[in-house]
């Protein structure tokens, strides 16, 4: 029954998790946080109290506020849809499918094990002893108080004995990333507390620009659907829980670059261009794998037949994630680049930008690209993100926009700027477009008033970008400097609207633009 809301003003006016009901359903940029926030947010919270038929991504509502890790991490849990050709099904299907698998170091249960980690939490200022208790016995019993807390990091890790394809190596472990908000409804009898599922992400070989990321919104289903790649096991995104991968749809973050799910990759060609729908294979309903949902949770009654959950398909258990994942050696290589221990990290949030910044959180440390440039002259190019920091992709193709500069002639004396445009980041061939102005210091003849004078030129460029990841090489040692290191190839063109010069570009060097 649909609960009638009591008119009082809200009570946490710092970092009320509204917020992130606001982002998945009247898509508000986090760049545009102010008081449009707040004034946003009074708006949502006069939806019906406990009426979550406009907001499929609340995964659980009550008004306990204290939950243990093994409870927050059931309610949010996914289905798992694998292939049905992945290797290490073995021709199971439905209630015996024992995929994902125990990490070595522990005993083999009679069912399919996941892992999760409850990476960060978000707390109110000065706070922290009362928004986290550990337990007694481990993890699992470990407390939040969902009164004294914006927000959690929470993370899932799924565990198998190999991997097939390229690269092909034993003890693989994929991920996904939730980011959950807690929505603070003290004036709603039966519902004061309520987690909503903001975005979920993907992994897919360790590159964070193949990542999967989806931002939830209202035609979300839940639990989310994290389609597995047949052999390799990345984790892909499917909004809807179809079984098929849609571009801009399954995952709405850099969609040029995001990995999809590729089955092909299991034959051990490497397809690191963009994502073609023949990749994929078609699933179906006996090799999915479901999640261990609570008896109360409100997700459970969908996938339920006559009252009994799951009732055709395996159901996971799940752990925290240990110290010693870490520690075992031969799964170094495969985890190390997942997070450390100890967990949980607790991070004051003191006002409505500090909660922004956690929601759109992503580090690409690695934006930085710097080449040796030849074009007749030798020098140095260097190209970074428009906003320094921040990337700026381009909404209506999905490509980057950024910028260019390069250093060339003797003693590097000369100079040049572009706005730099190209459709991704990661693909192993693309196209690109600069333009920009170049200051070309030119030698006079002896005598003359100045040794030098310095000429200003409209610049266009335009050529293919090549771009190599080395993990999977004898180099990989590279990749610990960048992602990619890469070859462009273009042609020049000096003056606005007629053609001076054309020049040959050739560069070479490291990182992803």
């Amino acid at each position: 029954m649909t609960k009638t809301c009591k008119k009082r003003p809200m009570a946490r006016m710092v970092v009320s998790a509204a917020v992130a009901l606001l982002l998945v359903t009247f898509g508000l940029s986090t760049n545009t946080y102010g008081q449009s926030l707040q004034t946003r947010a009074e708006e949502l919270n006069k939806l019906p109290c406990c009426d979550y038929t406009e907001a499929p991504f609340v995964v659980w509502a009550g008004n306990n506020p204290k939950m243990t890790f093994a409870q927050l991490a059931a309610y949010c849990a996914p289905i798992l849809w694998y292939s049905p050709d992945e290797p290490l099904l073995e021709g199971a299907s439905g209630k015996d499918i024992r995929i994902p698998e125990p990490m070595p170091f522990e005993e083999d249960p009679v069912a399919p094990i996941a892992y999760y980690r409850v990476r960060t939490i978000l707390n109110h200022p000065d706070t922290e002893d009362k928004a986290f208790i550990p337990g007694n016995y481990g993890r699992d019993d470990s407390i939040v108080d969902l009164d004294h807390i914006s927000g959690f990091d929470l993370d899932y890790f799924f565990y198998y004995h190999r991997e097939e394809g390229l690269g092909g190596h034993k003890h693989d472990v994929e991920s996904a990333a939730y980011k959950i908000a807690v929505w603070h409804r003290e004036e709603c009898d039966g519902c004061r507390y309520a987690l909503l599922v903001t975005s979920v992400t993907g992994k897919a070989h360790g590159l964070k620009w193949y990542d999967n990321t989806l931002d939830t919104d209202k035609h979300t289903i839940f639990p989310i659907t994290l389609m597995v790649e047949e052999g390799k096991h990345a984790s892909c995104t499917d909004k809807n829980g179809d079984g098929y991968y849609t571009p801009g749809y399954d995952v709405n973050r850099r969609v040029n670059d995001a990995w999809g799910v590729r089955d092909i990759m299991r034959s051990g060609a490497l397809y690191t261009g963009g994502y073609e729908a023949w990749m994929a294979k078609v699933r179906h309903d006996r090799h999915r794998v479901f999640p261990p949902l609570p008896a109360d949770s409100m997700l459970r009654e969908r996938l339920s037949v006559d009252g009994e959950y799951a009732p055709d398909n395996a159901v996971y258990t799940i752990h925290p994630l240990a110290q010693a994942a870490y520690e075992y050696k031969p799964m170094a290589p495969y985890i190390g680049d997942k997070g450390t221990d100890p967990w949980p990290a607790l991070e004051p949030a003191t006002d409505w930008n500090a909660f922004a910044r956690w929601m759109e959180a992503e580090s690409f440390v690695k934006s930085l690209s710097i080449s040796y440039r030849y074009d007749g002259d030798s020098g140095l190019s260097f190209v970074f993100p428009l906003f320094i920091v921040k990337n700026f992709e381009e909404p209506m193709t999905g490509g980057y926009l950024t910028h260019r500069m390069y250093f060339k002639d003797r003693g590097l004396r000369d100079f040049g700027w572009m706005l730099h445009y190209t459709p991704s980041a990661s693909r192993w061939l693309d196209t690109y477009f600069s333009a920009g102005v170049e200051w070309d210091v030119v030698d006079l003849p002896e005598g003359s008033e100045s040794p030098t004078q310095t000429d200003t030129h409209f610049v266009l460029e335009t050529g293919i970008k090549l771009r190599f990841n080395l993990f999977y090489t004898p180099l990989r040692f590279l990749s610990k400097i960048t992602d990619f290191w890469g070859i462009r190839i273009g042609i020049r063109n000096v003056g606005a609207f007629e053609i001076n010069k054309l020049i040959y570009v050739l560069e070479i060097g490291a990182g992803i633009w």
